[in-house]
């Protein structure tokens, strides 16, 4: 059951890359939500291969053709199955995987677990293609949460060390959020963008690649989602970023900061503005205490690897001759990922945080 993720809400992600599709169905979607098409292809079009010399050579439309779920201009309440197809395969690129598999890449685990009988062609169901249908899923649930008034958006924070303007965690607002989704590159200082940009450059020239992380935050979520010890916020939400494959480290609010810090300083003080509600001066916890929500931006970061298909030679074991041996990985492949990760963060996000608010307010009732 590992492509079966939720509790109130579930969602089953299926195909591989070289197949003849890929999809999603969200099980538990409640009914009523308009559907907003237009938004649903920005997204869709926000983590599309193919568009600059940083990603891809594989173009893709990411076109979802939606076979049920939407009647009407609104989700129906039944299940909500999505396709996409797969038009620009090469899988001739991938015929050496099984017997020399490629450093940093699922080609040997994923033989042990399933006997050498999965498809390997791009990397099969263990390929990055398969975050677009989690993108779709993720913009059927960023409408249900924009409906509760409730936003999720990123940032890139750091390409190659180098380091973009970090969200303000107490005061972030929605248009900042709304401002960086219509942009290229989500980035908030132009100049580190440049510099991110070049590095990403000067790493493809060497046939090489480079990671980073993105910052994502959920604003106006309600305090008192989530339960504490063996099902938290934060457990919740780790599941689903790992789900994403290149995701290798996460960390909520100061992160691991926090082990360089005196309680004195850690500790986020409680007081209530003029509104009457219940705030907190600082928020070193990211807007989670003891694993639920405490009413302030829920703020996180997901460390994003670099990219392990490289044109650089590498070594690697021939399984059938047991001997190591020179290797290049052929095909297209972006020398940084990153620059198409945040829309991808977004929609883990959005599906823990759409499941986690039905689960706490129910289908019907409102916050």
């Amino acid at each position: 059951m590992g492509s079966v993720w939720g509790n109130a809400l579930k969602i089953s992600i299926f195909g591989e890359s070289h197949g003849g599709g890929i999809g999603v169905v969200l099980d538990g979607y409640p009914a009523g939500i308009p559907f907003d098409e237009g938004f649903v292809l920005s997204e869709m079009a926000r983590r599309a291969p193919g568009k600059n010399k940083q990603s891809t050579a594989r173009r893709e439309a990411d076109l979802p053709r939606i076979l049920s779920g939407v009647y009407n201009g609104h989700s129906a309440g039944t299940p909500i199955c999505a396709v996409i197809e797969n038009t620009d395969t090469r899988s001739g690129d991938y015929k050496d995987f099984t017997d020399q598999p490629r450093p940093g890449h699922a080609d040997y685990t994923g033989a042990v677990r399933y006997g050498g009988w999965n498809d390997p062609r791009g990397g099969g169901h263990f390929s990055g293609r398969l975050t677009a249908p989690l993108v779709f899923a993720g913009a059927m649930c960023k409408l249900f949460l924009k409906n509760k008034g409730i936003t999720v958006g990123a940032h890139i924070q750091s390409i190659a060390q180098i380091q973009d303007t970090p969200f303000d965690d107490v005061e972030l607002t929605t248009e900042t959020l709304e401002a960086l989704r219509l942009r290229p590159y989500p980035i908030q200082n132009p100049r580190a963008e440049e510099a991110m940009l070049a590095a990403i450059e000067e790493a493809r020239l060497d046939g090489d690649s480079v990671g980073g992380v993105i910052e994502c935050a959920a604003l106006a979520l309600p305090a008192g989602l989530g339960s504490p010890m063996l099902d938290t916020v934060e457990g919740r939400l780790a599941s689903l970023l790992f789900s994403v494959p290149a995701v290798k480290g996460v960390e909520f609010g100061a992160g691991f900061a926090f082990a360089g810090l005196r309680g004195s300083h850690a500790n986020d003080p409680y007081y209530q503005d003029t509104s009457g509600a219940v705030r907190t001066e600082t928020n070193n916890n990211g807007g989670i205490l003891g694993g639920i929500t405490s009413g302030m931006p829920l703020l996180f970061r997901a460390a994003i690897k670099p990219t392990p298909s490289i044109s650089r030679r590498q070594e690697t074991l021939n399984l059938q001759t047991g001997a190591v041996e020179p290797f290049t990985v052929k095909g297209r492949h972006d020398p940084c990922i990153v620059t198409r990760a945040a829309p991808v963060i977004e929609a883990a996000c959005a599906v823990a945080l759409a499941d986690l608010y039905l689960e706490g307010y129910g289908y019907a009732r409102t916050k």
